[in-house]
């Protein structure tokens, strides 16, 4: 590495002449691509972005100047140009460097990012803060062409082109999120592409019209109207410059002298906000990426050669994600009113295969969870049965829409929350601990979340089959291989399951909970503690009849989740034996994650931190009775002296 080695902040990469710079991106690129091969992340996703972090972090005054990059998995090539080159190989492991932007990272992350939309925003408040405060630097805020679709993205450009607040942005168009990007707004950009070669157009037409005879200047201020008409659905200042923007544009975004003289020319535009567009194309370098944009968007290791994942000698059983998908399709098939949606994460969500198979009763709605909610309520208004693909935790961008626009009125929407829990290496953005808080305080809503990929399809059914609304979480990776052949089946709404018959303690496990909570019992029973294991199956409503029963006949009750305790499974068990009388008369130990932010790192590190797998199941048992018969000694002793 001619340059790289020797740049250890941005201050180091300013020193250099314009014409290094692109090769300044290109051992930034391979160095990304290296480090992936061996320890996988964003690859796709950071290498479209290469040269748009090199002339950002040379034309502006970093970390005096402030640049916002929106979602943050697109930030390699910014985290090696300041100084966290040499730990580029912990990111996304447990103690390393966060997947995204972090402020208690690096004084140059800006603003901490991990969903889309957020960059202008957050850019225009640093401006407008700036401004108040009389101080004097530039604000560069970095978004994609998908994310600048979403609601709150627009929302920012409306406010900051009313403000004329001096802000730069830089438009990463590479047509894609994870998915191809959908929507007009994609195809307004696409015609932005096309934009000089309508301007040639027009003026080669133009000569035309004036060279006829006589009346050839009649003629063409005739056709003025008409050509300014065509113009308004083409030129980048027809959107652009109404909402109050300057526009720079197009620029190869693979070529770091053209960006740095975009974004100098933007840094003198002082009346205003400026957008610079320029074009991308998402994973530059990697080997192969035309073969599956999903694949290469986020890596585990791979062949730095071919591009292709290292092939594991395990036959793993399926992914939850896979199972959804699959399940997904087979129900439309025997149901012409079932449709289905994501957004933005066809891959990720497996609609991806209801896509290719029902092309016409499915939607990719982008970057856009709260139009995706209130879409799938209107199809309800109308008799179909929509099921809307999630994360957990970009359901969360959704919440007033799931309670105003489906709740409250009872409709049949049902909502697929993949990613829920601890989902490990992206870190707290992208943990899905809320959803059991946040959705069950709402009436008109059923909450469930299955054992196992086999329960999986089954509430599926029952969800679709539901008249109201309801949701499912489940957990990010591989299932437990049970078998899934059999089809569907309804399950009883609210009825929980006993898996294990045991006298002494009651543990009761919701979603994903549910196996490590066997194998413990299985382990306190050679200890000669016999303990019943439930699988709630559902949060909303409580097996009310069978917990009131355990409240009886247990001396100690554990309930454990994947999930904040406040406001969750366990809170929920606490407030039902509140309601019945019951809890003085039952001993109640909830096993969540506590009130602190997760960080990122392996699953199964994060669960064991948390004691949310056998052996802390175990232990919390083991301890538990230790107390509670220490604490029965203790009044035994008390009422012998008295």
């Amino acid at each position: 590495m001619r340059f790289l080695s020797e740049i250890n902040s941005p201050a180091d990469l300013r020193q250099l002449k314009v014409e290094d710079l692109q090769e300044v991106a290109d051992e930034v690129r391979q160095f990304i691509i290296d480090t992936c091969s061996r320890v996988g992340g964003h690859t796709g996703a950071s290498l479209g972005a290469v040269e748009l972090a090199v002339a950002m972090h040379y034309v502006f005054d970093t970390p005096d100047d402030k640049l916002v990059w929106d979602v943050g998995h697109q930030a390699y090539a910014h985290k090696i140009l300041t100084g966290r080159r040499d730990e580029l190989h912990t990111i996304k492991t447990y103690g390393g460097l966060s997947g995204f932007l972090r402020r208690d990272e690096s004084e140059y992350d800006t603003f901490g990012a991990g969903h889309a939309s957020t960059s202008l925003s957050a850019a225009l408040g640093m401006a407008v803060a700036r401004d108040t405060k009389k101080e004097d630097f530039h604000v560069c805020a970095m978004i994609g062409d998908s994310s600048l679709a979403g609601g709150m993205a627009m929302e920012a450009i409306n406010q900051a082109g009313h403000l004329k607040s001096r802000l730069v942005v830089l438009l990463n168009d590479n047509g894609m999120s994870i998915a191809p990007a959908v929507g007009s707004l994609s195809g307004y950009l696409n015609r932005i592409k096309e934009a000089q070669s309508y301007q040639h157009w027009k003026e080669e037409i133009g000569d035309v019209l004036e060279s006829v005879p006589g009346i050839g200047g009649k003629l063409r201020a005739a056709a003025k109207s008409v050509k300014d008409a065509i113009a308004a659905a083409v030129l980048p200042g027809a959107l652009v410059n109404e909402l109050g923007f300057k526009y720079i544009g197009y620029v190869d975004g693979h070529n770091v002298a053209e960006l740095v003289k975009a974004l100098e020319a933007a840094k003198k535009v002082d009346d205003g906000p400026v957008i610079v567009h320029a074009l991308t194309t998402k994973g530059k370098g990697f080997p192969n990426p035309e073969k599956n944009y999903y694949a290469y968007h986020a890596t585990g290791p791979f062949d730095p050669k071919t591009g292709l994942p290292y092939k594991s000698s395990k036959v793993a059983a399926p992914s939850y994600t896979t199972v959804f998908g699959e399940t997904m399709c087979e129900l439309m098939a025997n149901d012409p009113t079932i449709v289905a949606l994501t957004a933005a994460m066809p891959d990720g969500t497996g609609v991806d295969k209801v896509l290719e198979k029902f092309p016409e009763r499915s939607f990719d709605v982008g970057i856009a969870e709260q139009h995706a909610i209130t879409f799938c309520a209107g199809m309800a208004c109308e008799g179909l049965k929509p099921v809307a693909a999630i994360y957990s935790t970009f359901l969360q961008r959704a919440f007033d829409q799931v309670i105003h626009d489906v709740c409250l009125q009872d409709l049949n929407v049902t909502i697929a929350m993949d990613r829920a829990g601890i989902v490990g290496a992206d870190g707290p953005t992208h943990h899905g601990l809320l959803d059991i808080a946040y959705l069950r305080g709402y009436p008109n809503i059923v909450l469930m979340a299955p054992k196992d990929e086999a329960e999986l399809r089954d509430m599926m059914l029952t969800a679709i089959e539901h008249p109201g609304a309801a949701a499912i979480r489940y957990p990010r990776g591989n299932g437990f291989g049970v078998d899934i052949s059999s089809p569907p089946k309804q399950i009883e709404i609210g009825k929980a399951e006993v898996l294990k018959e045991g006298g002494d303690v009651a543990i009761i496990a919701y979603g994903s909970m549910v196996g490590p909570a066997v194998e413990a019992a299985e382990r306190l029973e050679k200890d000669g503690i016999a303990a019943t294991v439930v699988n709630a199956r559902f949060v909303k409503p409580l097996d009310a009849e069978l917990i009131k029963k355990l409240a009886g006949t247990k001396s100690l009750i554990v309930t454990v989740e994947d999930a904040y305790l406040s406001g969750g499974f366990g809170s929920a068990v606490l407030e039902l034996l509140e309601e019945n009388g019951l809890s003085d008369k039952i001993r109640v130990v909830r096993m969540g994650v506590p009130d602190e932010i997760v960080t990122h790192g392996d699953p199964k590190i994060l669960l064991a931190k948390y004691g949310l797998d056998p052996d802390g199941i175990y232990a919390k048992v083991h301890e538990t009775l230790e107390t509670m018969n220490e604490t029965d000694l203790s009044r035994k002793r008390i009422k012998a002296v008295k």
